[in-house]
């Protein structure tokens, strides 16, 4: 069993659940679940990321070691980025909360309209 408990304050598992709780973090993660992939591609497969931000989050996957850099000594330096088997072992969680989001968008759609439609018709009484 473990000795640390995410529900204390304390915990230290809970900067990890704060990383994967992160849009970007589980996009870079599930498209690097397949094969190796270079700097420039990640920014052009996650659209709307900034490189930025893009750079933010994978140093800060490396630095949990759930991927790994590795660059080559090419003109100019070509940088392409792994998943690690720590990493592998959230692949099938993130393919599946992923993949929920996009199959259920719909139907959360449709309560979040409906619950704004009730809450205006609630304010204006």
């Amino acid at each position: 069993m473990s000795e640390f408990n995410v529900y204390s304050k304390n915990c230290p598992a809970r900067f990890v659940l704060d990383r994967l709780s992160n849009k970007w973090a589980l996009l870079i993660l599930d498209r690097l679940a397949d094969e190796p992939v270079r700097f420039n591609q990640l920014r052009r497969d996650v659209e709307g990321i900034s490189q930025k931000v893009l750079s933010q989050t994978l140093k800060n996957l490396e630095r949990d070691g759930l991927i790994h850099r590795q660059a080559f000594a090419t003109v100019p330096v070509t940088v392409e980025y792994s998943i690690t088997s720590l990493g592998q072992t959230l692949v099938k969680t993130i393919n599946e909360l992923t993949h929920w989001a996009e199959n259920n968008i719909e139907v959360i759609m449709q309560s979040q309209q409906r619950y704004d439609e009730a809450n205006v018709t609630a304010s204006l009484d």
